[in-house]
């Protein structure tokens, strides 16, 4: 049990390095498919939902480190909200897509913040 947590942590470490990068592209990706799409929107998109596909198996495998006494992350809320952006994605609308993010990325900051107070 004590290796798993040092394996949680360390893994809860190496998303708090990159989820601020995350965030901001957040937001970079929401202004774009909000009106101002670039050649590479997609392309940009897709490394997004991919990042942030990593920080949920990230969360997902450390849940139990992560609302260790508290609950720190509502893994029920962030799943809805990630439906949200799977339905939007399918149906490949943008206003949908920007929409779905924007409310995700308070649950990214939230998860952040939540492994950076775990890990410190």
């Amino acid at each position: 049990m004590g290796e798993n947590r040092s394996e949680q942590k360390e893994a809860l470490e190496t998303l708090v390095e990159f989820n601020q990068r995350l965030v901001k592209n957040m937001n970079i990706i929401v202004k774009e498919l909000s009106g101002k799409r670039l050649d590479d929107t997609d392309k940009f998109l897709k490394g997004i939902v991919d990042a942030m596909n990593w920080e949920i198996n990230v969360m997902n495998g450390t849940m139990s480190l992560l609302n260790e006494g508290k609950q720190r992350v509502d893994k029920e809320e962030f799943n809805n909200k990630i439906l949200n952006l799977g339905a939007a994605i399918k149906d490949k609308d943008d206003t949908k897509m920007a929409d779905a993010i924007t409310q995700l990325i308070p649950e990214f900051e939230n998860l952040g913040n939540a492994a950076q107070e775990v890990i410190a």
